[in-house]
């Protein structure tokens, strides 16, 4: 690498997960954990095999989400190293029982073997269906923390051919998934009567911030039916959502599916293929005929947010998956005309309240952190969708140079680099 800064950024930032965030490890070999029994029946196989518990960098819990990313990276690598193959083995077994013991938690204690005390997240929440506060530090329904689930898997079996996880519990951890996906299709009014019905997950917390919990009792504004789309009640900011079908999750959610019932079919699980490429269809469908919006001054866009009744959220946010991502989540091509105009929109302040710029800093932001603070993130991801050597190199000077700790941000003040927060974002590395 030509460049010695972005050079020491990549050589402090790519081994930072192994070096900080995996709090507990156990190859599923040695003595140190069980190995996984061909018959499990007996005391259900939990936490059997190699075991991985990977936190999210300050915060002493494992969100699906960003453990996934943090590993992202080490995939191609896995095939080689048996060290890197049996870490990532493990994360898969690990998130497998957080899916199974509690599908709709977005952020997960250490697990009872590993003996790792657990913490509280200091907040007052109630929430349905319940969850053990020892095991689930936070239980935030985020459609793509599921997605994540899945994307992990995919991405191990496509790096490094093995079946290893493909067990009992994890073929159960898919059924509790779908369940999920089932439940949170459910429109707000019956489709028949038209009369209300509840939803299976509440939420709500004792808060002064209002992206922090859900209105209506912790329902969320009404969602109309018969859409294809799945409800996400929080964002992967984890701020509320303010119209559930929240678009880059489902999309996220629609691929993922598909690369699962790819993998299903190559091993002979051909009815629950079948399942999980026709709830993928479902949903991709739906975003293309209520995700997509007529926008006065770029054409078609994707919408942020949606409620299937007409309305739309116009904005994007940096936190993955997002609009920009979409063609790294592989829902669309670079050069898609509607990701295209997307892509224009949100790049710029006319059409994304949350693209934030100043003399120091610019990018994508989002109301997590506030209307001053872009996410480096979102510039990286806007080099990774641009085929325009000049916005690449553009993009990559701006993190570098307010990258002066050598490690990258999770957002960075428009008028002074050296206001940010947190020293480093374990989801840009």
């Amino acid at each position: 690498m030509e460049d010695k800064d972005l050079a020491r950024i990549f050589e402090n930032a790519f081994p930072n997960t192994l070096d900080t965030t995996v709090r507990w490890h156990v190859d599923g070999k040695s003595g140190t954990a069980r190995k996984r029994k061909k018959d499990s029946s007996e005391d259900g196989g939990q936490w059997d095999g190699a075991q991985s518990f990977i936190v999210t960098g300050d915060i002493n819990a494992e969100w699906l989400r960003d453990s996934t990313n943090q590993l992202a990276q080490y995939q191609p690598l896995a095939k080689k190293d048996k060290q890197l193959e049996r870490l990532i083995l493990g994360a898969i077994n690990t998130q497998t029982e957080f899916v199974i013991e509690s599908p709709y938690c977005n952020a997960f204690q250490p697990p009872p073997p590993s003996q790792v005390p657990p913490s509280s997240n200091g907040q007052d929440d109630s929430v349905h269906p319940a969850y053990e506060p020892t095991r689930v530090f936070e239980c935030k329904y985020e459609i793509d923390s599921l997605a994540n689930f899945l994307a992990l898997g995919n991405r191990f079996y496509k790096s490094t051919g093995s079946k290893e996880f493909l067990h009992e519990r994890w073929y159960l951890a898919i059924e509790t998934l779908l369940e999920v996906l089932e439940e949170q299709a459910k429109p707000t009014f019956d489709l028949e009567t038209g009369r209300f019905q509840g939803n299976e997950y509440l939420f709500r917390r004792k808060t002064m911030a209002g992206t922090e919990t859900l209105n209506l009792a912790g329902l969320g504004n009404p969602l109309k039916g018969g859409t294809g789309l799945i409800r996400s009640a929080f964002r992967p900011s984890d701020d509320a959502t303010v119209l559930g079908y929240f678009i880059p999750g489902n999309a996220m959610m629609a691929v993922e599916l598909k690369r699962t019932a790819t993998m299903l079919k190559a091993v002979g699980k051909i009815s629950l293929a079948k399942k999980l490429q026709e709830r993928g269809e479902g949903i991709e469908k739906g975003i293309w005929e209520h995700g997509v919006v007529i926008h006065k001054r770029y054409g078609e866009v994707f919408a942020f947010e949606v409620d299937g009744f007409g309305s739309s959220i116009i904005m994007d946010d940096a936190n993955l998956p997002s609009l920009l991502a979409l063609p790294i989540m592989g829902f669309v091509a670079r050069d898609d005309k509607v990701y295209q105009n997307t892509r224009k929109m949100i790049l710029e302040q006319a059409g994304n309240p949350y693209y934030l710029e100043g003399p120091a800093f610019g990018g994508i932001g989002g109301p997590h952190i506030g209307l001053e603070h872009p996410w480096p993130l979102s510039r990286l991801v806007q080099a990774m969708t641009s085929d325009d050597d000049e916005e690449i190199s553009n993009a990559l000077r701006s993190v570098r140079s307010s990258s002066r700790l050598g490690l990258v941000h999770e957002s960075i003040n428009v008028d002074l680099v050296t206001d940010y927060t947190r020293k480093e974002l374990p989801l840009s590395r």
